[in-house]
């Protein structure tokens, strides 16, 4: 739909797209959004880069353009956060992230709980990685393996539905990815295994150690190379932020071996990596691939040396 309204000093008629708002001219992808602030019949949309767009004199259409550019930015996030499935419940509360809080829509789903404000502080918190989950009064709070918390909560008679259902959630999909994970074979020389998704148990990752190295080989429908990492933390602290970027990213490799420069030319990709620190941690200790060719052996058995 086309809204006129008054934005970036003039008259002009927006449209909210798929992949952004489109405001005359100008083209505004919802990957350099900060946040979108609806105020006294304005919204504001603040970009990364720190400027504010402000789009007033909406009229009666006011309220159609919030719920259709909030709703769009919305889904945009759940493709960059690769959400699966139908949700078993959708909300609206208070959250608490390690990065902010307010308020947002909260879906529950078999493998995850996504917070979903109109900010790009949305999350997606995987199940499989939860633990200690307890409700506190209106508060549902959730624990992750890597030591981070998050709470959802004030949802009205929902909040405690939703407590109940995430639990057996989490203890179903944990039980389940347990074991798969333990009906994968181990290769040499690697010693660790794990699922990216729990729904697609046909693609999964081995890894391998050295001294504060570690190779990392995915097994996927593309063969192409194992990706090298240098850690300082002990292994178990490392093992962890693993498995939760690859769990975030799935199948979609591309995002854990890219240049900084080829990831900004993709939107999707460049909203997943800032959505998830597990993401931009792994990216940030990379130490290089080994393709696979007739000295890949040889080259990685001197790698984890």
């Amino acid at each position: 739909m086309t809204y006129s309204a008054r934005a970036l000093g003039a008259d002009t008629e927006l449209s909210v797209e798929r992949e952004g708002l489109r405001v005359g001219a100008r083209f505004v992808d919802y990957a350099d959004v900060k946040a979108l602030v609806p105020l006294n019949h304005r919204v504001l949309v603040d970009t990364l880069a720190g400027e504010r767009i402000e789009v007033s004199m909406l009229g009666f259409s006011y309220d159609g353009f919030w719920q259709e550019l909030s709703g769009a930015f919305a889904a945009r996030t759940k493709e960059a956060l690769f959400v699966e499935g139908s949700p078993i419940m959708s909300v609206e509360g208070d959250y608490e992230t390690p990065y902010e809080k307010g308020r947002a829509r909260i879906e529950l789903y078999p493998d995850s709980v996504c917070i979903l404000p109109p900010t790009c502080g949305a999350v997606r918190i995987p199940l499989c990685f939860t633990h200690d989950m307890r409700l506190e009064g209106y508060r549902f709070c959730l624990a992750t393996d890597t030591g981070l918390r998050f709470v959802v909560g004030r949802m009205g008679y929902d909040t405690v539905p939703f407590a109940d259902r995430a639990r057996e959630a989490a203890q179903k999909i944990q039980k389940e990815r347990a074991s798969l994970i333990a009906g994968l074979k181990l290769q040499p020389p690697f010693t660790h295994a794990g699922l990216f998704r729990t729904t697609t148990p046909d693609l999964y990752w081995q890894a391998g150690y050295g001294a504060g190295r570690c190779a990392v080989e995915l097994f996927t429908n593309e063969d192409a190379a194992t990706y090298l990492y240098r850690f300082p933390e002990p292994p178990r602290v490392f093992t962890l932020r693993l498995e939760e970027a690859l769990e975030a990213m799935g199948p979609h490799r591309e995002i854990i071996w890219q240049t900084d420069e080829q990831l900004a030319a993709k939107p999707l990709y460049r909203m997943a990596a800032a959505r998830c620190p597990a993401v931009r941690y792994l990216r940030a200790l990379a130490d290089g691939r080994l393709i696979h060719n007739s000295s890949h052996a040889e080259r990685l058995a001197e790698y984890l040396k």
